[in-house]
C-alpha cells in the first residue's frame, strides 16, 4: 500500500512494491496522503514513486470485472485522483522508476513534470490494444498535456515508450538512470516548493478548467 515520507520540503509518496493498480483502497490511501500533503503550511512539494518493477499498471481490472455494478462510481473515483493530482496547489513529479501502463500513465501526466528510467521499463496506454476506450475526462487529460501528434500516436497505436523515447516524445521531462529517478524527481520538486500554496492552485485550475470539468462530469463509461 502507499506510503508517505517527507524528504524537507519534498513529501515522497511511495505507491507500492507490486503493480499498484487503482485499487479502491489504493485509491483511498492516496488520496488520504494529499490530504495530508494539502494540510502542512510552509514551502512543499510532492513526488510519487514506487518500488520495484512498476510504477503503476493502472485499473484494477479484477475488482472492476468483480464489482461491474460499481463502475461509474469507480471510474469517477480514478477521474476525480487525476483531476485532484492535476489541480493540487504543490509542484508534482513523478518518478517513473518502471513500468507505467494506463490509468498509471494518465495519472503520470496529472503531474507537473514527470522523471523516468532511461533504461528499462516502458510508458505506455495500451487502451486500443485490450479494447477499453479511453473516456472522455481521460481523453482530455492526455491530449491536454501532450503535443498533438503525441497524443494521437499514444492513444491510437499502443506504442510502448522507452525513456528515451519518452523524452523525445515529450512524454517525460528527464530520462536518467535507475539509482537517479527519485532523487531527480525530488531534486526538481525541491527548487519549486516555495511556490506552494492557493496562488498556484488557482493558476492550476484555471488553466486545465475546460479538463477538470470533463473528468469531474458524471457518467464516464468504459465502453
Amino acid at each position: 500500500m502507499p506510503t508517505l515520507d517527507r524528504q524537507d520540503d519534498v513529501f515522497v509518496l511511495d505507491l507500492g512494491d507490486g503493480e499498484n493498480r487503482f485499487h479502491p483502497d489504493w485509491l483511498a490511501s492516496v488520496n488520504a496522503a494529499l490530504d495530508e500533503v494539502e494540510k502542512a503550511e510552509g514551502p512543499r512539494a510532492l513526488v510519487t514513486a514506487a518500488t520495484g518493477k512498476f510504477y503503476s499498471n493502472g485499473l484494477d481490472l479484477d475488482w472492476l470485472f468483480a464489482h461491474a455494478d460499481q463502475q461509474e462510481a469507480y471510474v469517477g473515483g480514478v477521474q476525480e485522483l487525476f483531476a485532484r493530482t492535476l489541480s493540487l496547489p504543490v509542484i508534482t513529479v513523478a518518478a517513473l522508476q518502471g513500468h507505467t501502463f494506463a490509468a498509471g500513465a494518465m495519472f503520470s501526466l496529472a503531474h507537473d513534470f514527470r522523471v523516468m528510467r532511461a533504461d528499462r521499463g516502458y510508458w505506455c496506454l495500451p487502451e486500443a490494444e485490450i479494447n477499453i476506450p479511453f473516456t472522455p475526462g481521460m481523453s482530455a487529460l492526455i491530449q491536454s498535456r501532450l503535443h498533438p501528434r503525441t497524443a494521437h500516436e499514444a492513444m491510437l497505436t499502443a506504442r510502448r515508450y522507452g525513456g528515451g523515447d519518452a523524452l523525445d516524445a515529450g512524454l517525460v521531462d528527464h530520462a536518467v538512470t535507475e539509482d537517479a529517478v527519485r532523487a531527480k524527481a525530488v531534486e526538481l520538486a525541491a527548487a519549486q516548493a516555495g511556490k506552494a500554496g492557493p496562488t498556484l492552485g488557482t493558476i492550476k485550475s484555471r488553466m486545465y478548467a475546460p479538463v477538470l470539468d470533463t473528468l469531474r462530469t458524471r457518467g464516464n463509461p468504459l465502453s
